[in-house]
């Protein structure tokens, strides 16, 4: 959602007005009161029956994620059984996302909003639809919607294996203040608080960190945060306007190969280039309004934002520059504009009731500069090429939603995308226009309940827009030689059975098989300023995800994946796809009685992948456990022990398999695994406070 780079006072002074403009937004009840509706703490929604559309979508929330130990503000995420968090960077940088048999890189076939707002970035410097969540304040999320697969109409692009919406609270139930030190010079401090203001209410929200990791070259990873909500009305009927700043600056210590550390050349945490690193900045807005009666139901948003990055990395060392190396810096700037409707109109129908949707979300993203450059210790040798780019899209959708009898529903949906690519390039014959559309119909059957017991039927067909550099390229930046451009947009299609039961007192379980096909897995290479061709995919496997709270103070949760993932067309090479995340395990106790000791131990694990189309090669598998422990007194003040990787494991966060070159080896470089280890122990302690 909203966003916004605290970078010097006059953004500081813009932030500021903002949010006095949000004190004179009206509220809807003409007399001037409000109705302020009950504070609900969400963890793991308990029952979906007869809310939910598939098997595999899910709420899980803050009472849920409080009982989280978090390494990096990113693994909010894996809240949504399944998906893996990692990171091959520093951490400032986006995450590296696993989910349903896809290595995701930074974010391309799982989408996420924030309060309606589209986090994913198109034609992005470092990769398509590149995903920073660094900026998200966990604390203020009061919970998280996710669906997996292409079967909702309401989501389009960058969600062939997925999508999530967070939600921030409008209201804090309590406000908060909480400040953690730990190992490697690590120290947070966060508060926030809302107030009632006028005919309405204003939440702020401050966050700071600093961390040196690790790592033998010390990450000095600085970080600030903040939001500003003024809401008014209640879930029926409101509005809010929102703003939001972060920036982070930090040094990386990216993937090495495995040979470095065989030789004795740098240790696991070592580095073999000490000044990459990346800064960035975002500056965000937003607008939203909602009403809801018996019959009807709206909401709107608008959306502004401005995004910043630089990106100094160095993966094949002196492979193709002897003299002063590999490293390059990535630069985007953008600003993002948009905005979405929806309307809902309910009508009696048989034994209970049917429902038309009818929405539409734009989205305009002007790039004045989007580059890549080679480097030398952050200082620019030379340009490989440096765009203009301008990105709209449109997306317009309708769906039926239908109770034909008392144990049977349908939604049947379509959802049409239209893409236009205008790129501007230094290099003139890449220089050029595109544009693009497709339609992607969606059902889903509903059987139930019996039981407590409800199933479910899901297709549908989705997509996934590439780089606007890439459909306009006629010239390789880098060898000038001919390249071929690429399609706009690259369709999906998948369907799902699943079953989703209560009958347990207490217990949710939920069992999907799903399978994915992708007509191409072509991407946009950030990296070398050009497209990477691949091959059409398929993709099935089958997720369990379980819950339970045998009483009110003791919550167990386990879930699995397992997924097989080839490229469908045969190739000498072979037909396994590189970096396919196999099998996913997760598994939670957590102990919280309101006061008192509390505490919760997690274990997650995701098996060994191939790192060549032949399945020669292959990653190792790793386990992570995390431990916290806790007391709270009765007025809400907690001390928090949190211990990382217990265990202290050595395994990987990250594998990659490809060619570089360290001084002194053979020109043509060497074939290795590049891998980024998980981090240490670590030991952090907090001190909070609720008031």
């Amino acid at each position: 959602m909203r966003l916004i780079s605290l970078r010097n006072s006059a953004e500081c002074i813009a932030f500021l007005l903002v949010a006095g403009v949000a004190v004179f937004a009206d509220d809807y009840s003409p007399d001037g009161t409000i109705t302020l509706e009950p504070i609900i703490v969400r963890g793991r929604q308990e029952d979906l029956i007869g809310e939910a559309t598939s098997a595999s979508q899910g709420r899980t929330g803050q009472n849920e994620l409080d009982k989280r130990p978090l390494l990096r503000t990113g693994e909010v995420m894996e809240l949504v059984p399944g998906l893996i968090i990692t990171q091959h960077s520093g951490t400032g940088k986006a995450n590296q996302y696993f989910l349903r048999g896809f290595n995701l890189d930074h974010g391309t076939d799982f989408s996420v909003n924030l309060d309606g707002v589209p986090l994913n970035l198109p034609t992005h410097g470092h990769g398509q639809g590149y995903l920073d969540l660094n900026f998200l304040i966990p604390e203020l999320i009061d919970y998280v919607d996710y669906k997996k697969g292409p079967y909702y109409a309401e989501i389009g692009d960058f969600s062939s294996a997925g999508g999530a919406d967070i939600h921030y609270y409008d209201k804090l139930p309590m406000g908060f203040a909480k400040l953690g030190v730990g190992e490697n010079q690590f120290l947070r401090g966060v508060v926030g608080n809302s107030h009632p203001l006028g005919r309405g209410h204003l939440l702020y929200a401050v966050d700071s960190q600093y961390d040196n990791g690790p790592w033998q070259v010390p990450e000095n990873y600085r970080k600030f945060s903040g939001v500003l909500r003024y809401s008014c009305g209640n879930r029926d009927s409101g509005n809010a306007l929102t703003a939001m700043g972060y920036s982070g600056q930090w040094n990386s210590t990216d993937q090495i190969p495995e040979r470095a550390v065989d030789q004795g050349i740098i240790n696991r945490l070592g580095s073999l280039d000490p000044s990459d690193g990346g800064e960035t900045s975002r500056l965000g807005f937003s607008a939203d309004a909602w009403t809801e009666d018996g019959r009807t139901k709206s909401k709107a948003n608008l959306f502004l934002q401005y995004y910043r990055l630089n990106l100094w990395s160095n993966f094949t060392y002196f492979l193709d520059d002897p003299v002063h190396g590999d490293q390059f810096e990535q630069q985007d700037q953008r600003i993002v504009a948009g905005g979405s409707a929806e309307k809902t109109w309910r009508s009696d129908f048989l034994a209970g009731m049917s429902e038309n949707t009818i929405g539409l979300q734009v989205r305009h993203d002007n790039i004045p500069n989007v580059a890549l450059k080679h480097t030398e210790g952050r200082t620019v040798i030379d340009t490989v090429r440096e765009d203009r780019v301008k990105e709209s899209t449109a997306g317009l959708y309708v769906k039926n939603s239908t109770q034909w009898f008392a144990k049977v529903r349908s939604i049947l949906g379509l959802r049409g995308d239209g893409y236009l690519f205008d790129v501007h390039s230094n290099i003139a014959e890449n220089s050029g226009t595109a544009r693009d559309r497709i339609l992607s119909p969606k059902m889903t059957l509903i059987l139930g309940p019996w039981a407590e017991t409800e199933f479910y039927a899901n297709g549908g067909y989705g997509f996934h827009s590439n780089d606007a550099r890439g459909t306009t390229i006629k010239v390789d930046p880098t060898t000038k030689e001919a390249a071929d451009p690429v399609s706009p947009l690259v369709r999906s299609k998948g369907a799902e059975a699943g079953i989703r039961t209560s009958v347990i007192p207490h217990f949710q379980s939920t069992l999907s098989l799903w399978i994915l096909d992708l007509d191409s897995e072509l991407l946009f290479t950030g990296d070398a300023g050009t497209t990477e061709p691949s091959r059409p995919s398929r993709r099935n496997g089958v997720e369990w995800a379980n819950f339970y709270r045998p009483i009110s103070w003791l919550t167990f949760d386990g879930d699995i994946a397992f997924t097989h993932a080839e490229f469908t067309d045969q190739a000498p090479e072979g037909n396994e796809v590189p970096g396919a995340l196999e099998r996913v395990a997760s598994a939670g106790v957590a102990v919280n009685s309101g006061q008192g000791i509390f505490g919760s131990f997690r274990l997650r694990y995701f098996g060994g992948r191939p790192l060549t189309e032949d399945n020669s090669v292959r990653s190792q598998s790793s386990t992570i456990c995390n431990f916290q422990m806790g007391y709270q007194t009765r007025r809400l003040f907690n001390v928090t022990l949190d211990i990382l990787n217990i265990f202290d494991s050595p395994d990987h966060d990250i594998d990659y398999y490809y060619t570089s070159r360290l001084q002194g080896e053979p020109m043509e470089g060497i074939e290795d695994i590049h891998f980024h280890p998980v981090e240490p122990r670590t030991v952090r302690i907090y001190v909070s406070s609720r008031f």
